[in-house]
């Protein structure tokens, strides 16, 4: 039987690691399924969602050039959903509700402000101001 990405397999869990479990494929081939691909839910240690010898049905999501094959136990699952990764994308941009030159002006306002403020302040701790003639 010859695999290719897409295909939904029956394999057997032959190890298991940190970051995921081997599974090995009608042929004898091995693939790896990866943390994130055993569950829909965060999955903090794969041993608490497959055991080593268990049967367990694969999706074969990737072959990459050296052969090695990636596969998934989540999306070989009838009711699998993909998650919308651009789902924040298709939201209309909201106008903003000052134009540039209106930031300007406040900007340059507050400045003046400011400036006003702190020369009041110098003159004051030298003496000046209202004092002098």
């Amino acid at each position: 039987m010859s695999i290719a990405v897409g295909n939904i397999l029956e394999g057997v869990v032959t190890g298991i690691t940190k970051f995921g479990a081997f599974v090995e494929l009608p042929g004898g081939v091995t693939g790896l399924v990866h943390i994130s691909e055993v569950a829909d839910a965060y999955v903090k240690d794969v041993k608490d969602y497959v055991k080593e010898s268990e049967k367990v049905t694969v999706k074969v999501i990737n072959i990459d050039d050296s052969g090695k094959i990636g596969l998934s136990i989540k999306q070989a699952k009838p009711d699998y959903k993909p998650h919308n990764k651009n789902r924040n994308n298709s939201k209309k941009r909201i106008k903003p509700s000052f134009s540039f030159e209106d930031k300007l002006a406040k900007f340059m306002k507050e400045s003046d402000e400011r400036q006003q403020d702190l020369k009041k302040n110098t003159d004051a701790k030298r003496g000046g101001g209202k004092g002098r003639i």
